[in-house]
């Protein structure tokens, strides 16, 4: 997602041009710093300045914000380096690779008093700001379920290529806690805090991949299977699997007491576009209508808060949002403790699948809970 980032970044001093400056790209893959660099010289004629090692970075620039895109892993290590140099971040999601690690940004940021972000676009965009909206306004009813739900097959061979997101220490899991991400923080957005969390996760295939002359096996599941309870009394069903051979499908739909949202997507980035309502009677009404009268329902003041410059792809808001926020002294959307909630439902799919019952998921919120952290945090010296 840093290209995405990067690409946003050059849309708003393209659109804005005081808004921001460019100064400064750091990878230790320098090649890959090297290309956004370039980027950024093709578009505004002046190069940053590349670097390979993040302390040479901070101790050689004088910067106001670093947006973090690196392994799950190196997420605290590099925002509290950031921090304490006295620079404001925005780290990639999940923002720590474990409660633990989220916590240690949460604190350095509150000691310093500079911002830690999470950078997370899903909830931005209109269609998901729309579902919020029609059902706070009950236009479904009370809410009552979800089900989000996929059954997919995935070959595996020694073909597959090992990356650092297969590694537990560097990625925190699979794609509970990669796409799920997105998910989590999605339907914390739409209906609050869980209450409790029960789930079984496996992996049902061994999935060998390549690392270097090696045969490694994976570390991601390939399976889960969640029943998440809601404070607000919404129950949600979330499942995947790419171990279904035959007959794939999914399923995207959240009801309420008079009707449903029907989604047209993935289990993870919704509801989008296509989606519709469907009501008791059957009437339907596309998300479009839905947008449109949500947009229509916005003050000025509101439309510029939440759409600045008739921007509406979520990274680019998200880019936003933390550049405002740091020209502005003002807190971000997402902060940090709001990525840790949202975060905190994979972790405690995770630490039910390792335990084999539900857990609470304000046990998982302090880190009382982490038996399926505990080695990644031991790990980090957390």
């Amino acid at each position: 997602m840093a290209g995405g980032h990067l690409r946003s970044y050059i849309k708003i001093k393209q659109t804005v041009p005081e808004k921001i400056n460019i100064v400064a790209m750091c990878d230790p893959v320098v090649a890959n710093a090297e290309k956004f660099a370039a980027e950024v010289e093709e578009a505004f004629g002046k190069k940053p300045t590349v670097y390979a090692d993040i302390d040479e970075m901070l101790a050689k620039e004088d910067l106001d914000a670093i947006d973090i895109c690196a392994p799950h892993g190196y997420h605290h290590v590099n925002a509290i380096k950031c921090m304490e140099a006295g620079v404001n971040v925005m780290v990639e999601k999940p923002i720590g690779v474990t409660v633990k690690a989220t916590l240690a940004i949460m604190e350095v940021s509150e000691r310093t008093g500079k911002i830690a972000a999470t950078a997370e676009q899903i909830r931005r965009m209109p269609s998901r700001r729309a579902s919020k909206w029609l059902m706070d306004k009950g236009m479904i009813g009370e809410m009552r379920m979800f089900f989000c739900q996929e059954a997919l097959w995935r070959d595996h061979g020694p073909e597959d290529r090992w990356h650092w997101r297969l590694d537990l220490a560097l990625g925190g899991g699979g794609m509970v806690m990669d796409s799920g991400a997105h998910f989590c923080d999605t339907v914390r957005y739409l209906y609050g805090d869980p209450q409790t969390v029960y789930a079984r996760v496996d992996r049902l295939e061994t999935r060998m991949v390549t690392k270097g002359d090696e045969q490694v096996q994976s570390s991601h599941e390939d399976m889960w299977a969640a029943t998440i309870n809601f404070k607000s009394g919404v129950t949600g069903v979330w499942s995947s699997t790419l171990a279904a051979p035959g007959h794939e499908w999914k399923h995207a739909v959240h009801y309420g007491s008079d009707g449903c949202l029907l989604d047209d997507g993935d289990i993870f980035h919704g509801p989008f576009d296509g989606a519709k309502v469907i009501l008791k009677d059957g009437t339907e009404y596309p998300m479009s209508d839905i947008v449109a009268d949500y947009k229509a329902s916005l003050s000025a003041d509101e439309t510029e808060k939440l759409f600045p410059h008739g921007f509406e792809d979520g990274v680019l808001l998200e880019c936003y949002d933390f550049v405002d926020a740091v020209e502005n002294g003002r807190d971000v959307e997402i902060p940090a403790a709001e990525g840790l909630r949202s975060k905190s439902i994979c972790e405690a799919i995770y630490e039910s699948g390792a335990i084999g019952q539900a857990v609470d998921f304000d046990a998982v919120l302090s880190g009382e809970i982490e038996v399926y952290q505990k080695p990644i945090n031991e790990h980090w010296g957390l």
